[in-house]
């Protein structure tokens, strides 16, 4: 049996091409970054048969979309996405009244419209903090009260097949088509997988700031004279605390306690998971980027890689959007978990 899916916001293609592996027929996939759209349509060695645009979901016309599948409405087994959430983001100290957003509130409309059997929305911890709480609420309220069961749970992903620290919330609206809700969250796994065993493998890139011939987005970033003797003065593990007192910034020596962001300048473990993979994982003043053992940033391929990307995946753009749609992505295994949860759930449907 097949389960069709409308996978919003979609960015690089993480959250789609999860949701392929666990068996959905991805039928369309929209974002309004066109270089994330370029990504998509580079990759139909894995996304074939598949539909991308560049859309913007505030001029989406739900209508036609279902007639140009030959669906009505309340056919679609899945809608998928994940509003971008930087407005909610801890880490970039989002705003209340960041126009981003309002892009759940769209995406709830959108929902509602064409009243899938079941949506999905992955969004950052802040979504139910301070900032977040009282916007996602109103909204939940709402497509509560148009028939759906709502099932609500932070997830991390290092729990499931992916070899980072990423806690998101996993919001499963589950149409009330039965008494009682069928739907269960995946369960995590025993065990979690290593830096080591993530890109441990690959060969350290070119000296000259060049791709590897064999992997490409594999090439060492150029870092300033004092970033070279930061990442050669801290070892694996270790961020800007350990730092001697001339290589610190001014704003970092007060102390971490009190200004936070201790894992500046840092570098990963070998044999543990990865920090959050960030928009701007490729740069060392970020975080724990650095290779654990290599006097370098992680490269885009082993941010890729640790977002849980095939290996030969290609990525459109310049190096900061592809940096930006790597680590805003949902991590392919995570997505892949997810999915085969909801598609237990349409078995019994």
């Amino acid at each position: 049996m097949s389960f069709n899916c409308i996978d919003c916001f979609c960015g690089a293609g993480g959250l789609a091409l999860g949701l392929s592996n666990s068996g959905f027929d991805i039928l369309y996939s929209f974002d309004i970054d066109a270089k994330a759209i370029a990504t998509m349509r580079s990759n139909l060695k894995y996304l074939q048969n598949h539909q991308t645009e560049v859309q913007d979901i505030y001029d989406l016309d739900t209508d036609t979309l279902l007639k140009h599948f030959d669906l009505k409405k309340g056919e679609l087994d899945l809608l998928a996405g994940g509003p971008p959430c930087q407005g909610f983001s801890i880490q970039r100290g989002g705003e209340d009244n960041d126009e981003r957003n309002d892009l759940v509130s769209r995406y709830i409309e959108v929902v509602k419209t064409v009243r899938p059997k079941f949506f999905l929305m992955e969004n950052v911890p802040g979504i139910v903090g301070k900032r977040g709480a009282a916007i996602l609420e109103e909204n939940l309220n709402k497509i509560s009260a148009e028939g759906y069961f709502i099932h609500q749970r932070m997830l991390d992903a290092q729990n499931f097949d992916v070899p980072q620290r990423r806690k998101r919330i996993i919001i499963i609206g589950e149409r009330k088509d039965h008494d009682s809700p069928l739907y269960q969250y995946p369960k995590p796994n025993d065990r979690t997988i290593t830096v080591r065993e993530s890109i441990g493998f690959l060969p350290p890139p070119p000296d000259d700031f060049t791709d590897h011939p064999d992997f490409p987005n594999h090439r060492r970033d150029r870092l300033s004279p004092d970033s070279l003797k930061r990442i050669q003065a801290v070892k694996e593990g270790q961020g800007r605390d350990f730092l001697p007192e001339d290589l610190l910034l001014p704003c970092h020596k007060v102390s971490s306690s009190v200004m936070g962001h201790r894992n500046v300048f840092g570098r990963m473990c070998w044999d543990k998971v990865a920090p959050t993979i960030t928009a701007r994982f490729d740069s060392f003043s970020r975080g724990m980027f650095g290779h654990p053992v290599q006097d370098r940033t992680i490269s885009l391929r082993e941010g890729a890689l640790l977002q849980t990307f095939p290996l030969d995946y290609i990525f459109v753009g310049s190096k900061v959007e592809v940096a930006r749609q790597i680590g805003n992505a949902v991590p392919v295994k995570l997505a892949e978990h997810i999915g085969e949860s909801i598609i237990e759930a349409l078995e019994k449907w």
